[in-house]
């Protein structure tokens, strides 16, 4: 089987983290995964959806908060205060599209074992039947998809601290042997509750999350046969313990290595939370310029961005949050071109990558793409474009934002000049690659 061409295409989707965690929606914000130390993160973790992990660690400040602010109430209390009253799927999903996303994936359920859905073998303790009362799932998957979006799972199979073991995790080199269940009876409730995922909603993106039980890892193959069957056209990430992957994640700075792969994905948060965290602040948020050029710079290396949401328990979307969203909007609206079904410039192709000027490159079947950034105000909007020679033709340099440019051809490369070349927000210039440099860029291998 080949990677399908639409996920290969899209290369950019919203990632949705959303449960009883919303409503305290608190963390601090301490920094990025990969560039925190590992001794100290869950003790001080700023991702809010482990609300109820942190929490239990005596002596850290979540577990001060969850006393002083919330009287350290039961978590499941979160569950029947969470009301959703003001969730409006469709408003969402129109903003996502406008954004320029081509999928949505949607937390289904995650470490706190609360379904989203009515999932089979949680009785009462889902989104249906307490809290919302709604089925979240059903609710984004036909939003979704009404707007030509895909619609994708999360699903959290290698944690349960409900239904499988519930000891604190108070270090990542403890979660194998104290925080995952690897027990037959909780590998077959992940598995009834997937396969009823696939059943009922056709994820276009299977999208696992901490690996799988180890008794379980014998159904796997089946599982998977089972979804490829029913969605042929959907893909499943690699966090299944190396069971399966049709492509690769990193997750902040975690995992960059996954980045060289012919598949892959990046998530993180517009903040240094997924789920809803009260707690940030303006200086821990992308921008929208910010989060315009982590989307170049992912899909420049040939990956996917999932850039995540959280909303509040009420059902809205933050508004620092919405804001980078509608400034992403602002501009894919004039260069979208230049980032969906785009491939990677030859990597020898085009340099420096790094530095002032910021430079990312992209190209299609008859094009090649320059973005620049940062251009100094000294270089009187001028960018020397480093490229191979006879790769580009100069004489066809364009705008997407239809100002002027002019393009010349010197020894080290193209050397391009345009009036307000490069602020915050990338400038891009097309040009038309040579004829023997013109190929099919639409075309998808599996690793």
């Amino acid at each position: 089987m080949t990677v399908p061409d639409w996920f290969t295409d899209a290369k950019f989707g919203i990632f949705i983290h959303w449960g009883p965690y919303s409503v305290p929606a608190w963390a601090e914000p301490t920094g990025e995964l990969g560039a925190v130390d590992p001794g100290t993160w869950f003790a001080h973790n700023p991702y809010a959806e482990w609300y109820w992990n942190t929490s239990q660690i005596e002596g850290s400040p979540a577990y001060e908060h969850h006393r002083t602010v919330h009287g350290g109430r039961p978590y499941d209390d979160f569950l029947d205060a969470w009301r959703a009253e003001s969730f409006d799927p469709a408003d969402w999903i129109d903003l996502f599209a406008r954004a320029g996303a081509r999928y949505v994936v949607a937390t289904t359920k995650h470490h706190d074992g609360v379904a989203l859905w009515d999932a089979p073998g949680t009785g009462t303790r889902n989104t249906v039947h307490r809290g919302p009362h709604r089925d979240l799932v059903a609710d984004l998957a036909t939003a979704v998809r009404a707007r030509g979006l895909r619609f994708g799972a999360y699903y959290s199979g290698g944690l349960d601290w409900y239904a499988g073991r519930r000891a604190v995790i108070r270090h990542e080199d403890l979660i194998d042997d104290y925080g995952r269940p690897h027990e037959a009876a909780y590998a077959a409730y992940a598995l009834r509750q997937v396969r009823d995922l696939i059943d009922r909603h056709r994820p276009d993106v299977l999208w696992n999350d901490i690996g799988w039980p180890d008794a379980g890892m014998a159904d796997l193959p089946e599982l998977f046969a089972h979804y490829y069957a029913t969605v042929p056209e959907g893909v499943v990430n690699d966090r299944w313990d190396g069971a399966h992957a049709d492509y690769l994640t990193s997750e902040y700075q975690a995992n960059r290595q996954n980045e060289t792969a012919a598949h892959w994905e990046n998530c993180r948060g517009i903040g240094l939370s997924f789920g809803y965290n009260r707690n940030e602040g303006p200086e821990h948020l992308l921008d929208p310029a910010a989060a315009v050029r982590l989307l170049v710079d992912v899909v420049s290396r040939g990956g996917n961005l999932l850039l995540n949401v959280g909303p509040k328990a009420d059902g809205t979307l933050p508004g620092e949050q919405r804001a980078v969203l509608e400034g992403i909007a602002s501009w894919t609206a004039g260069h979208a071109a230049a980032v969906y079904a785009t491939r990677p410039l030859e990597p020898d192709a085009a340099t420096p990558r790094e530095g002032t000027p910021w430079i990312r490159w992209t190209r299609d079947d008859r094009h090649a793409y320059a973005f620049l950034a940062d251009v100094p105000v000294s270089a009187r909007g001028q960018v020397l474009l480093r490229t191979r020679p006879g790769l580009l033709d100069p004489a066809t340099a364009v705008r997407l934002d239809s100002r002027p440019v002019q393009a010349d051809a010197v020894p080290v490369g193209i050397l391009v000049t345009s009036a307000g070349l490069g602020g915050p927000l990338p400038t891009v210039v097309r040009f038309t690659l040579a004829p023997s440099r013109s190929v099919d860029a639409g075309q998808s291998h599996r690793e």
